[in-house]
């Protein structure tokens, strides 16, 4: 059969391309994946696939994307993943790409909070307009906005990621807007000038644009207003859609909402009574959705909430009113209206849709009884993705782990979508082994921390430190803290120290460190080599099981839910945790799943089956003499 000669095309310049790439090496899964690509493209056809860590995925669906010459969006799952390729993936694939006779316009687009405001900075920055709010502003923060103020002058994107130093939230806050207040460029005086407005021009004529998937699902629900007209999506670390979808094109309301309209008319309006009554909304909000903290609500929503849904609308509608009626002839005042008005229509909106909430939707209330929000969440993704995605796009979704049942979530059709599996280009029986502590006692045992905590200072000091151990709570990474620091001749960091990027960077430079986490570092951490040699992991991560979204999707599906919802979303989690140890060619290591389930369980195949195929054992003592033998070579 002849190869497709955009296929072809396509692997030729992938070819190319790895040629230039410092220790360049065949990774025969990327090439497979990059045909496998350019097949979907040109047949029109979804794919899914899953490519192992090490496989060069970027690449992989990069090159056919713009080889075919459609115009193309990647959504990446965090802004960290969509900064790594604006600032090192594409800028390297470009320049090679024109050794190839290849033009590409590519450019990143993120949420208009994102850049830094003009409009907000030259009004913050004229005392006769600004003296409402800063007047309350710390010197500190002052002093910040000054700062980013003279950074805004020699910026070329006013992109908050370019800061080589951290602004504090206030200061961000005064010189940024979000969409929900922003009136648009139209109706701005700054408008030609924004930031905000430069990169969606920059978006709007390039070939590859690169947002992130939280972005893209609000694009989705708002009927594809946001980004532009695109042949093919790519979603990237796509293991995290549904989830990210059920997030972005549901409705969200929490109290401080309320706190940040009363600030935004504050801005415009001088009338306290006015603006008390709106932020005192957070109060009434707050009383009203605090009992209901953790739980799942019936439609209609309790009538505490519908009354206090009710009152948001009559103040809103109040305060509305009264914005509309002052008329100013002061420019910056004009935009301070505009903007005050947007923020009270959108939260107006949300609180419409919120009352509206009916079947096909799960309303909840998120958080804590000190920070209740609540959300208005789809039951199932499938048919908002159907008529916003699948059926308008060419589709590829990948990521290192792909859940069993991700194309049944997220609605893809059976019919025109292609799912494939093109391993890693690591030999994990060679330089990795799975350890399962069945001797452990079970994870509902009242001796399992302590367990737990004995089975890591035996395996700590094998490994001499080099160790990253994770937790499926923050309590059980405290308590395992409290048990083991003072027993191990090793420092132990934890995820209570520092910011996330800081505390990689610290754990990365010292061979003997040890990392303890939670489920937030279970990926996107990068710590190839020697440093890290062993990967703890507690429990099975399944989800919550009183997960008010999740308990309705398992309700809508019955007997299958525990194999269709938490086995494949346990699997995922645990593959996820489990890849932080083999991140390049010469790795090696152990990862060791303290719950004996993995073992044990009925279940334990299909999650087994998710993970790298390292050698398995379930002998500590084999696992202490490997460990060792790492630290001797």
């Amino acid at each position: 059969m002849s190869v497709p000669r955009a296929t072809a095309s396509a692997v030729v310049v992938l070819d190319a391309v790895t040629a230039a790439l410092p220790a360049a090496e065949e990774r025969l899964g990327q090439r497979e994946m990059a045909e496998l690509v350019a097949d979907a493209i040109e047949q029109g056809r979804h794919l899914v696939v899953q490519a192992g860590t090490g496989t060069g995925k970027t690449l992989a669906y990069l090159i056919p994307a713009i080889v075919s010459g459609r115009r193309t969006v990647v959504a990446t799952a965090t802004k960290a993943l969509q900064d790594q390729l604006a600032s090192k993936d594409l800028p390297f694939l470009q320049a090679e790409l024109v050794r190839q006779g290849i033009d590409v316009e590519w450019a990143v687009l993120k949420g208009r909070s994102n850049y830094i405001c003009l409009q907000r900075l030259r009004e913050t920055n004229d005392p006769a307009q600004a003296q409402l709010e800063i007047d309350d502003m710390a010197a500190t923060t002052k002093l910040e906005i000054k700062q980013l103020g003279e950074w805004a002058a020699t910026s070329a994107t006013g992109d908050q990621a370019e800061l080589d130093w951290n602004p504090g939230d206030a200061s961000w806050k005064a010189v940024s807007v979000g969409s929900d207040e922003c009136p648009g460029a139209d109706r701005c005086p700054m408008g030609q000038e924004c930031f905000a407005e430069l990169a969606r021009r920059r978006a709007q004529a390039a070939d590859v644009v690169v947002v992130n998937t939280h972005l893209y699902g609000l694009h989705v629900g708002s009927g594809g207003a946001i980004l532009p007209e695109h042949d093919l999506i790519i979603f990237d670390e796509a293991h995290v859609l549904e989830d990210t979808m059920s997030d972005t094109v549901g409705v969200q309301i929490a109290p401080g909402r309320f706190v940040t309209v009363g600030a935004t008319v504050r801005r415009f309006l001088e009338d306290p009574q006015l603006i008390g009554a709106i932020t005192d909304l957070a109060s009434v909000m707050r009383d009203a959705l605090s009992p209901f903290a953790g739980q799942r609500l019936a439609t209609p929503l309790p009538d505490a909430i519908v009354e206090g849904l009710h009152e948001a609308q009559l103040r809103l509608t109040r305060v509305g009113e009264a914005v509309q009626a002052i008329d100013t002839s002061v420019e910056d005042a004009q935009q301070r209206k505009l903007r005050a008005q947007r923020m009270i229509t959108r939260t107006m909106e949300s609180v419409e849709a919120a009352l509206r909430a009916g079947d096909g939707t799960v309303p909840f209330v998120s958080g804590n009884r000190d920070n209740p929000r609540l959300e208005i969440a789809p039951l199932d993704v499938g048919p908002t993705l159907s008529l916003g995605v699948w059926e308008q796009h060419t589709a590829i979704l990948t990521s290192a782990t792909i859940p069993s049942s991700l194309s049944r979530r997220v609605g893809l059709p059976e019919s025109t979508t292609t799912e494939a599996d093109v391993g890693s280009p690591f030999d994990y029986d060679a330089q990795a082994m799975l350890y399962c502590a069945m001797h452990l006692p079970p994870p509902k045992s009242p001796k399992f921390r302590a367990a737990v905590a004995e089975e890591l200072i035996a395996l700590i000091e094998a490994a001499g430190g080099r160790t990253l151990a994770l937790f499926t709570s923050w309590a059980a990474m405290d308590d395992a803290v409290d048990a083991v620091r003072d027993k191990v001749s090793v420092p132990i960091l934890t995820q209570r120290d520092l910011p996330k990027p800081a505390l990689v960077r610290k754990f990365a430079e010292s061979e003997e460190t040890c990392l303890f986490a939670t489920t937030g570092m279970f990926q996107g951490v990068d710590v190839p080599g020697s440093t890290l040699s062993l990967v703890v992991i507690d429990k099975l991560p399944f989800p919550r099981p009183d997960d008010p979204l999740l308990s309705a999707r398992r309700e809508q599906l019955g007997p299958s839910a525990f194999s269709q919802i938490d086995v494949p979303r346990a699997a995922t989690l645990l593959a996820q945790a489990s890849g932080r140890l083999i991140r390049n060619a010469t790795d090696h290591g152990v990862v060791a799943v303290l719950d004996s389930r993995l073992g044990s369980a009925r279940y334990r195949w299909d999650i087994i089956k998710a993970l790298p195929p390292m050698k398995r054992t379930r002998d500590r003592g084999e696992v202490e003499t490997f460990l060792r033998h790492l630290r001797e070579d």
